[in-house]
């Protein structure tokens, strides 16, 4: 169900149901929140990359598995509640950047998934669909959250009520992708990215992560707060010393994530 592989401090976990186009089902999802947990908490994980496997990035809730849920009256089984609200969370909160490798389709909770990184790599040949009134549901994984901070509040009203899909191009037009790239350089490129963010000032990483949600959220004085705050905590790493030091004298930091 989920690949998990470590080198050069990033981890690259992959959702392994290829065949499913990676969708969800309660035991992938139990699963993937297992290894983003392991990524998070292990001290020599500097960056995560997200992928799938085969030609999708995942197609969102499986609903084969939801039928069934339905057919016994168990509605949602509050998969919601219990497995996507706690991935997106810890995906958003992580204090370590976190990359998506959309490799294809990323539809419904699919597409959720990969808005709620920190930066998206997309195949020429990705498509984006917030799929969800398509089936008569409300957008969730934090799609109403995430969505609109990327390209506007008027932009996700217009995909998520029509759940028009989106081409490569055009999710870069809007803003909702970092990079677009031939189909065959799209794992080799968000690697090449992760890599380089785990071998950088992580701490500082974090700190902006922090900010960023915080100030999506709050007035100008409370943003201003924080940020003082979070420079104090910068200010006493190591990574700024070194960073500091290695500017002075000309030379490149050696970023140890202290």
């Amino acid at each position: 169900m989920i690949r998990y592989d470590v080198a050069d401090a990033v981890a690259t976990i992959t959702l392994d149901r290829p065949d499913a186009m990676n969708s969800l089902t309660t035991e992938l999802k139990r699963a993937l929140l297992d290894a983003l947990r392991r990524a998070a908490d292990d001290r020599a994980i500097r960056a995560v990359l997200l992928t799938g496997a085969g030609r999708a990035f995942c197609a969102g809730q499986d609903l084969r598995e939801h039928a069934d849920n339905l057919e016994a009256g168990r509605g949602l089984d509050d998969t919601v509640r219990l497995h996507y609200n706690p991935v997106v969370e810890l995906l958003t909160t992580m204090p370590k950047p976190v990359v998506a490798a959309v490799n294809g389709v990323a539809a419904g909770a699919g597409a959720s998934l990969a808005f709620a990184c920190d930066l998206r790599v997309a195949s020429e040949k990705a498509k984006f669909a917030l799929a969800f009134t398509g089936i008569g549901l409300a957008p969730d994984s934090g799609a109403s959250w995430t969505l609109q901070r990327l390209v506007g509040l008027g932009r996700a009203a217009e995909l998520m009520l029509l759940g028009e899909p989106l081409d490569a191009s055009r999710a870069l037009e809007l803003g909702l992708v970092t990079r677009v790239v031939p189909a065959d350089d799209v794992m080799k490129t968000a690697y090449e990215l992760a890599a380089r963010l785990a071998q950088g000032p992580t701490l500082a990483y974090a700190a902006t992560k922090r900010a960023l949600a915080h100030a999506a959220t709050h007035a100008l004085p409370d943003a201003l707060a924080l940020e003082a705050d979070l420079q104090d905590e910068c200010a006493a790493t190591r990574d700024h010393r070194e960073a500091t030091r290695a500017f002075l004298a000309k030379q490149r930091p050696a970023f140890t994530g202290e």
